[in-house]
């Protein structure tokens, strides 16, 4: 499998579940498997899956745009602005997969807010 191909299926793993598609998305691709680290929920993909819909049916106007996609191997990590909608700052997030073949075998997941009072000139993006 390619980097490209590694790195479209992160992307489109992400934005299926932003969208409320997330049993499309751990269908097509991810593993049987699957493990997670989000310290909020247990670590099986069921888990992680549901809480994704239903974070989906909560915030239906959510935005979710990807800025940049890193390969190394069999990694590939996503950094994403989200915001519950055009009105809030959101937050920087960072998706870490760990794939295995062509599925999605591992996943971590980091954010930090957007601030509203930036001192750094540069931007978190």
């Amino acid at each position: 499998m390619s980097q490209k191909q590694k790195k479209q299926i992160a992307q489109e793993f992400l934005t299926l579940c932003a969208k409320g598609d997330s049993r499309k998305a751990f269908d097509q691709y991810a593993s049987k498997n699957f493990i997670h680290h989000n310290a909020y929920f247990k670590g099986d993909a069921e888990t992680l899956m549901v809480a994704m819909e239903e974070n989906a049916q909560q915030m239906p106007h959510k935005i979710f745009e990807i800025k940049r996609v890193l390969e190394d191997g069999e990694l590939v990590a996503v950094h994403s602005h989200f915001r519950q909608d055009s009105k809030d700052l959101g937050a920087a997030v960072m998706h870490i997969f760990r794939f295995e073949g062509e599925k999605i075998l591992e996943l971590w997941d980091f954010s930090q807010p957007v601030p509203k009072d930036m001192p750094n000139e540069n931007g978190m993006f």
